[in-house]
C-alpha cells in the first residue's frame, strides 16, 4: 500500500496552517450534518504532503471510520490515467494522436453521424472525416454517455444496454463495436461532449501496446508508480476496506446504493478506462505526484516533461472554454472558463470561471464526488475523496479549491 503522511508542516511551503484548517471546519459540517459519510482530504504543496485528514465514516451501518487505506471508487478520476496510458503509446511511437480510431478498431471506419429523426429512425449522415485518436483524449469524438438524457442519440444508447457502465458479461472489445454502430451525435471535432469516449480509447491502448487494460496499466503505471490498492475490482479480502456508496436521500440524509455499490466487489468483463478503477488516496497521490513533476516519480519516469506539459494544455480549437464549445450537460467540470486538454480541465480564464485558481490548473473527478487538481503555477495538488453520487449534488470541488487557495500565503 502507498503509505500518506504528512511530510511538512504548512508554513515550511507558505501555506498558512491556521487558515488551512478551514478546509477541515468546512467540510466537517458535510459529516456533521448528514450530507455526507465521510470524507479524506489531501493538499501537498511543492511536492510534500502539508495536510491530511479522514472525517466520519466509510460504511455508516457499519459504522467503519474512513482510514488512511480506505478504498474508493474513483470513477472517472480513472479518465486521466487512461490518458497517460494512451500518450505513453504515443511516445513510444506505437500511437499517434492523429491516427484514426479505425486502425484498431475497425467498426469506427464507417461512423454515421445523426442529423434528425427519432431514437428508433434517425437520419443519419456520413462523418466527413474519421474518428481520431485526440477526438477521443479531448471528448470531441461525436460520443455520448446514456444518462445525459438531452438527446436521441443518448436514447439510442440505453436502447443497447449502455446508461451506467455496459451490459453484463460484455466485454471492452464488444461495447466498442456497438457503440461505433450508433450514429455520432455530431462530425468529429466539432463539438465538445462528455463521453464513452475514454472507454473507446482505453480499447486502442489495448490494441496498440497487445495487452489487456488491467495489464497495461499494472505493468506500466500502477507497477512503476507502487500504486498496489488500483484495480478494476476488489479483491475478497479487501471488501471490508471499501467505503460504501451512497445517494442523496429526499427525506434528508443518505441511502445506500447496493447495486452500483457492491459491482465492483466482481472481476468485471467491462474494463472501463472511463470509469472503472477503485484507489486509495495514498495510490492516487502517487499518481497526481507523477503528473505535478513532469512525469516522474521516485525514479519510475512514465511521460516526458514536455508530454505532460503538452497534454495539460487547452485543447479545444481557438482556445475555446467548455462554454462555447461543449454543449450544456453534465460534466465533471464547469464550464466557464475552463477549456479541456487530453484528458484533463485546464483553467484557461480563471476570472470567467469565478472560480478562485490559476489559469493552468488542471483537474478531473469522478460521479461518486471524488476530486483531484493539479495547479502548477501554485505549486499544489488536492484531492478529496468520499462516495456520493451523483457529484453534482454539492459544490465540492470549487470549494476545495478556494479553501485550498485562500490558505496559500507565498
Amino acid at each position: 500500500m502507498a503509505v500518506l503522511k504528512v511530510e511538512v508542516d504548512p508554513d515550511e511551503v507558505g501555506i498558512d496552517g491556521s487558515r488551512l484548517q478551514r478546509v477541515d471546519t468546512h467540510f466537517r459540517r458535510y459529516v456533521d450534518d448528514g450530507r455526507l459519510a465521510g470524507w479524506t482530504i489531501v493538499v501537498a504543496r511543492r511536492g510534500r504532503v502539508a495536510h491530511l485528514t479522514h472525517h466520519g465514516l466509510a460504511d455508516v451501518e457499519a459504522q467503519r471510520a474512513v482510514a488512511d487505506n480506505t478504498l474508493w471508487r474513483i470513477y472517472s478520476m480513472t479518465k486521466p490515467i487512461t490518458s497517460v496510458a494512451a500518450l505513453m503509446l504515443v511516445e513510444q511511437g506505437a500511437l499517434q494522436l492523429n491516427d484514426p480510431v479505425s486502425r484498431y478498431i475497425p467498426a469506427f471506419a464507417d461512423a454515421r453521424v445523426y442529423a434528425g429523426g427519432s431514437a428508433a429512425n434517425p437520419g443519419t449522415v456520413p462523418a466527413t472525416e474519421p474518428v481520431r485518436v485526440w477526438h477521443l483524449l479531448t471528448h470531441t469524438a461525436g460520443l455520448t454517455y446514456g444518462w445525459h438524457h438531452a438527446h436521441a442519440v443518448d436514447e439510442m444508447y440505453r436502447a443497447k444496454g449502455f446508461e451506467f457502465g455496459a451490459p453484463r458479461g460484455m466485454d471492452l472489445a464488444a461495447a466498442c463495436e456497438v457503440w461505433a454502430g450508433i450514429p455520432l451525435l455530431f462530425q468529429p471535432g466539432a463539438e465538445w461532449n462528455y463521453s464513452v469516449a475514454t472507454d473507446v480509447l482505453g480499447r486502442v491502448v489495448e490494441v496498440a501496446s497487445g495487452q489487456p487494460l488491467d495489464g497495461f496499466f499494472s505493468e506500466h503505471v500502477f507497477g512503476p508508480l507502487g500504486m498496489t490498492d488500483t484495480a478494476f475490482s476488489v479483491s475478497p479480502d479487501d471488501v471490508e476496506r471499501l467505503a460504501a456508496l451512497y445517494v442523496p436521500n429526499p427525506a434528508g440524509g443518505l441511502v445506500r446504493n447496493t447495486v452500483m455499490g457492491e459491482a465492483v466487489t466482481r472481476e468485471p468483463a467491462f474494463l472501463s478506462g472511463g470509469g472503472g478503477l477503485v484507489s486509495t488516496a495514498g495510490d492516487y497521490h502517487r499518481f497526481a505526484q507523477m503528473l505535478a513533476r513532469g512525469g516522474e516519480l521516485d525514479g519510475a519516469r512514465l511521460l516526458g516533461p514536455h508530454t505532460v506539459a503538452y497534454m495539460t494544455r487547452n485543447h479545444l480549437p481557438g482556445g475555446a472554454d467548455l462554454h462555447a464549445y461543449g454543449r450544456p450537460l453534465f460534466a465533471e467540470s464547469p464550464y466557464r472558463g475552463v477549456g479541456f486538454g487530453l484528458g484533463f480541465s485546464v483553467v484557461v480564464d480563471a476570472a470567467e470561471g469565478k472560480a478562485l485558481t490559476h489559469e493552468g490548473e488542471y483537474a478531473w473527478g469522478g460521479l461518486a464526488s471524488t476530486a483531484f487538481y493539479v495547479d502548477p503555477a501554485a505549486e499544489v495538488t488536492a484531492m478529496f475523496f468520499t462516495q456520493l453520487m451523483p457529484s453534482s449534488t454539492h459544490p465540492i470541488r470549487p470549494q476545495l479549491r478556494t479553501l485550498v487557495n485562500q490558505a496559500l500565503v507565498e
